[in-house]
């Protein structure tokens, strides 16, 4: 291989202490309705989002949620989506307090296909290719406990995967679902009771050292790593080591719906009443200047700078960030490998020989589903270049 020696430079844009989440927030032109559930593709240009009752189903957005779609689906009690990292795969389920299918759609949205397994379910998720899927139940359809259920094959068939029962005397039902991009680490969370995490696709389970609680919503950073639970009513709590260890911090008791994560699991958010933001993997936490009102649901760009929430029976609202993509770099083969995190505007890399003639890379980034970075291949010279990334 050619010797050489490249220097990555990185976008720099200012962001002060707890600035990075100081978002305006905007009202969407999505209809007013009981809102459940919203996902978002890697970069935040595609949302889905699911609603009961008056215009209810399922609503899509190609355009970070300028304009809005009705899609042919049931009208019903969905309570969970779940999206692949580009928006083309979504799975929608049905469920507590009543039973349903879990549906899918391999086109973002414009046709469903139901896989006609009837149960209450509480919580979906996927990987970032879509064809791995985790669904969670309340309870069994009689009362009986939940389970955990895990497709590999975009929901064509599902196995139910073994999570260690709690004492004799206690009751477990599931809530919530997240899972790392390659669909390998797994977490749930259970009503009343522990969270559950897997390192291995859901082969094997084990309890976290965390209080008993009813762990209403749940997140994980691409690589599974880094984890965020937070219950119905309490303080979040976080992870830096696949669940070993869990630290809480200053976010106040209220009454949490959802969490969300970006890839790398520094920025987080959540939303009661009020959202609030994290820059630092939730060692600290800000309230935002949402408005104050019944959010129910909110997801996230891979990078954490754009985010879209659901009022439960209002609108969908987004808020954008200005995002500062870091270049990393190396070697691969005769070639080396030049990526950043999928970001949520848009940027072009520039090369350079001297910093001050610059151009643009014509090689068109590629997204690597197991971290969601975007990546280009760039030869090796004998020549020195330097490389960056430009807003257009």
């Amino acid at each position: 291989m050619k010797a050489n020696l490249f220097l990555a430079l990185a976008v720099f844009a200012f962001c002060g202490p707890g600035l990075c989440f100081a978002q305006t927030w905007t009202q969407t032109s999505a209809p007013s309705a009981s809102w459940s559930c919203i996902a978002s593709s890697a970069d935040g240009s595609r949302l889905a989002a699911i609603a009961t009752g008056g215009n209810g189903g399922v609503w899509t957005s190609a355009d970070s949620g300028n304009t809005w779609t009705s899609n042919s689906i049931p009208s019903a009690n969905w309570v969970s989506i779940a999206s692949s990292a580009d928006g083309s795969r979504l799975a929608a389920a049905m469920g507590y307090p009543s039973t349903g299918p879990i549906y899918i759609s391999t086109n973002s949205g414009a046709t469903w296909t139901s896989n006609n397994f009837i149960s209450d379910w509480s919580a979906v998720a996927c990987s970032a290719d879509g064809n791995k899927l985790l669904a969670v139940t309340f309870n069994d359809g009689n009362g009986g406990n939940g389970a955990v259920w895990i497709s590999t094959n975009s929901g064509h068939s599902w196995i139910s995967n073994d999570i260690p029962y709690l004492p004799p005397g206690n009751f477990r039902t599931f809530l919530s679902a997240a899972s790392s991009a390659d669909g390998s680490a797994l977490i749930v969370g259970s009503y009343g009771s522990v969270i559950y995490n897997s390192t291995n696709s859901g082969l094997t389970w084990r309890t976290n050292p965390v209080p008993s609680a009813t762990w209403h919503t749940v997140a994980c950073s691409v690589d599974g790593t880094k984890l965020v639970a937070v219950p119905l009513n309490g303080r979040s709590y976080t992870s830096t080591n696949s669940g070993t260890t869990w630290t809480t911090n200053n976010l106040p008791n209220d009454s949490w719906q959802s969490v969300v994560s970006s890839a790398d699991g520094t920025q987080l958010a959540v939303v009661s009443f009020n959202i609030y933001t994290s820059t630092n993997s939730g060692m600290t936490w800000n309230s935002n200047s949402a408005p104050r009102v019944s959010w129910g649901d909110i997801a996230s760009s891979a990078d954490g700078h754009k985010l879209a929430a659901i009022v439960k029976n209002g609108g969908i609202w987004t808020a954008q960030t200005t995002p500062a993509p870091t270049l990393n770099i190396k070697p691969a083969g005769d070639s080396f490998d030049v990526s950043w995190l999928v970001p949520s505007t848009n940027f072009v890399m520039q090369q350079s020989s001297d910093l001050l003639a610059w151009e643009d890379v014509t090689n068109m980034p590629v997204l690597n589903l197991t971290n969601l970075e975007n990546e280009i291949l760039v030869p090796s010279t004998n020549s020195s270049a330097l490389y960056r990334l430009k807003t257009p």
